[in-house]
């Protein structure tokens, strides 16, 4: 289970040990005709060792940008990336892109949310698990392959030996999807950033994918990041919810806190429209408008236009300020507010 966090300010640390993973005022900007556009701003969020945290939200607030930046997998030429991300002490920022290498991989990796898109069509899944294994070990071929084999077998693919000799398009959605994290796991990396891992995946096989997630940090002791839109997951997979909005946290705490009294209007607004929690024969309740442009970001609260709580002290600048037990809002009125969860 999550523990809880320190006085400190948001994402600086976990109490009782250091974090895993410390993301600290993260900032990312990409650059374009018209100039450095922001896309994330001061995103700060900690992941303590073994913890799996869900980093929620609409899509364009900035989830996925923000784990490729963990990962050091933006382009540097056309992006610019500011804050620190300290994994087990080091900062990833800014180092050297062959140490940075070394630990991708081993210490940190990702299942990426297209398997088709991430997996190269020229290799088979062995010699895609191989060159990973071969990267980060010093390993023979012979020896390479029975790891790979039985990294096959722990995300539950039948016949492991025969799939590792096959081709990304041989095999079925789901079983692409466990091959790619077979990749992502064969070196038992400390933390796994899974992004959108059971997209366009049928139920069952989304079911089954969540729980090879699981089981894995369990027998493995992985600590996982899980970047997804789908609560009802989060709710069964996660310790500690992350929500992100127009590229900023706007609310962390633990999940059990959050799904029953979130604070801040957004989380609400994501938990009230899920399909099971709305009452029948009823219209399903949606949060109005659209996640903002990047040239459309409105001042102080940045969810403010689409608010229906939305007074004047929202046009001043927010701030993650810390809300009891052990969380995190970016909202002035979080204290007088009581918004609905899923209870």
């Amino acid at each position: 289970m999550a523990t809880a966090l320190s006085p400190a300010p948001a994402g600086r640390a976990t109490a009782g040990a250091a974090p895993l993973l410390d993301v600290r005022d993260l900032s990312i900007s990409f650059r374009t005709g018209a100039g450095m556009v922001q896309v994330t701003r001061d995103v700060s969020f900690a992941i303590a060792p073994g913890e799996v945290v869900g980093l929620v939200g609409e899509s364009g607030c900035g989830k996925t940008v923000t784990g490729l930046a963990l990962m050091g997998l933006l382009p540097r030429a056309s992006s610019q990336v500011a804050g620190e991300v300290v994994l087990e002490g080091e900062n990833l920022i800014g180092m050297a892109p062959r140490r940075l290498r070394q630990r991708r991989g081993a210490k940190i990796s990702m299942i990426f949310q297209e398997p088709m898109s991430a997996l190269d069509p020229v290799f088979t899944i062995g010699e895609q698990i191989a060159e990973t294994l071969r990267a980060h070990r010093d390993i023979s071929s012979r020896d390479a392959r029975e790891r790979g084999i039985d990294a096959l077998a722990k995300v539950g693919i039948p016949e492991p030996a025969l799939r590792y000799d096959a081709y990304p398009h041989q095999l079925s959605g789901g079983m692409r999807q466990r091959a790619m994290i077979a990749i992502a796991i064969v070196c038992e990396p400390r933390l796994l950033i899974a992004d959108e891992p059971t997209t366009a995946l049928d139920v069952t096989v989304q079911a089954q994918i969540v729980d090879v997630l699981g089981d894995l940090c369990s027998r493995l002791g992985m600590a996982m990041l899980f970047i997804t839109h789908d609560l009802g997951l989060v709710a069964q997979t996660c310790s500690r919810l992350v929500t992100m909005y127009a590229g900023e946290v706007i609310e962390e705490g633990r999940i059990d806190d959050v799904l029953v009294r979130p604070r801040h209007p957004y989380t609400s607004g994501l938990l009230r429209s899920l399909p099971a929690l709305a009452e029948r024969k009823t219209r399903l309740p949606a949060i109005p408008g659209r996640v903002p442009a990047r040239g459309e970001i409105p001042e102080g609260c940045r969810f403010r236009p689409r608010c229906g709580f939305a007074r004047s002290p929202c046009h001043a600048p927010q701030f993650l300020d810390r809300v009891p037990p052990v969380g995190h809002v970016r909202c002035c009125r979080n204290d007088e507010l009581v918004l609905n969860g899923v209870l």
